[in-house]
């Protein structure tokens, strides 16, 4: 099991921290020392989340705070508190989304929903943050990402709506290619200016998660059965620890190579030890990545900030 280095000291924000790979990570940087912001959609569950971390690791400093992606203004509030409070953050995780939702959805700005959820929203939170990343020595962003991302296909010019013709894994794959191009690019900005800032990304493989049964039974009224049940007949899953292990070894392992992707080594890249991952062709595309994170500074009304323009 990946032991996650020391993180005394160190400032983290989690999101989707109530459940599945998002706590586990939390666990993992409290019990290694970070003072960890519980960053969440309904607080009632991270209220409860944080009872159960406490549990486990007792002592931990934990806060739960709201946040719901799909909500501009949220990020916004969100990202203003953290600022106001004044204190450097070291490590942002980009954890938490929503997958496969059966039928086109919006966000309150009025994106689809998938893509609003696990890009858009991190990627206006990320930027929000960037003067407090910067103000970290060793700063870094962690984004998760899905090995769905191979399949995905970018339209910067129709990242509100998404393709004419939907389909809940055809969206869903698009916004984890997303959350590649966004990590890449913000690697790149890094390294053009100096920043003292890594941003990686990771997958969990095919893990134990309430993922796979609460984003396709979204506003249905009688659930389907889970994915998971039928993919697992065919497919090898792991648990949630091991799921867990690509995200904190792009959080925190020293020794990662900036704009990096991690994730299991096993069969199929589903399962087994944390190692390098293979990027999508399209997720190398340094032109798609830079087109993709002006179109979003478009749409989300959200860019760097003036002292972070100048290379």
């Amino acid at each position: 099991m990946y032991t996650v280095p020391d993180q005394s000291g160190r400032l983290a924000v989690v999101t989707g921290a109530n459940s599945g790979t998002g706590k586990e990570a939390a666990a993992r940087l409290a019990a290694a020392g970070a003072r960890v912001v519980l960053a969440v959609r309904s607080p009632e569950k991270g209220d409860a989340a944080r009872t159960e971390l406490l549990a486990r690791v007792p002592g931990a400093d934990l806060e739960v705070r709201r946040l719901d992606l799909a909500d501009l203004s949220s990020v916004r509030d969100f990202a203003d508190r953290l600022v106001d409070d004044g204190r450097p953050l070291d490590l942002l995780v980009n954890n938490a989304g929503v997958m496969a939702v059966p039928e086109r959805r919006w966000t309150v700005d009025g994106f689809e929903l998938q893509m609003g959820s696990n890009a858009l929203g991190p990627f206006a939170l990320t930027v929000r943050l960037l003067p407090l990343l910067l103000a970290a020595p060793q700063a870094r962003v962690a984004t998760m990402s899905s090995g769905v991302a191979h399949i995905g296909r970018i339209d910067p010019a129709a990242l509100a709506t998404g393709p004419r013709r939907y389909g809940p894994w055809r969206a869903y794959a698009a916004s984890k290619l997303a959350d590649l191009l966004l990590t890449r690019h913000l690697a790149h900005l890094a390294d053009q200016r100096s920043w003292d800032l890594r941003s990686l990304a990771a997958h969990p493989g095919y893990t134990h998660t309430n993922l796979q049964s609460t984003g396709p039974n979204l506003g249905r009224a009688r659930p389907r059965p889970m994915v998971a049940e039928r993919f697992e007949r065919l497919m090898p899953s792991q648990e949630v620890d091991t799921g867990t292990e690509p995200l904190l070894v792009a959080a925190t392992d020293p020794g990662v190579v900036n704009g990096g992707y991690w994730g299991p080594t096993g069969r199929f890249g589903l399962v087994g030890p944390t190692g390098p991952a293979r990027l999508p062709a399209r997720a190398r595309d340094a032109a798609l990545a830079e087109h993709f994170w002006h179109a979003a500074e478009k749409l989300t009304g959200v860019a760097l900030p003036a002292a972070a323009r100048t290379p």
